[in-house]
């Protein structure tokens, strides 16, 4: 029989991903058991943190054979976000893509001439990575 509380420590990247983009309306509203495998209902606000938590699913395990999950998006594909003290470009790529590698997509979508020069407050478009 399955274990809730090992399949929640083992899925807690993932929980704690969801919850970790509460800021931005993510909710998970239900962490339980599905006969033999974890069951996760919630909803994220775009694609792109669609992408990051699936991303994080198979980093937890490609085949996910013990996971049921319900996630949805309620926003359309490309997120925004409104820039807090001590962002940069590469923080927010690692937060909505795993990688800070991917700053340019992000500079490029909110016509963001110099990467290095972003304000607080000001509002960028986190695009789908293609």
């Amino acid at each position: 029989m399955a274990d809730l509380d090992q399949l929640k420590q083992k899925y807690s990247p993932v929980i704690q991903t969801i919850q970790g983009f509460s800021d931005l309306g993510a909710t998970l509203d239900s962490v339980s058991l599905d006969g033999e495998k974890l069951y996760l209902k919630g909803s994220v606000p775009s694609e792109v943190v669609a992408n990051r938590v699936w991303d994080v699913i198979k980093q937890v395990d490609a085949q996910y054979s013990d996971l049921h999950h319900e996630i949805a998006t309620s926003g359309g594909p490309n997120q925004s976000y409104s820039v807090k003290s001590g962002d940069n470009l590469s923080k927010i790529s690692n937060r909505f893509y795993g990688s800070p590698n991917h700053y340019t997509n992000i500079a490029s979508a909110s016509n963001i001439s110099d990467p290095n020069k972003i304000q607080v407050g000001q509002e960028i478009t986190i695009p789908v990575l293609q």
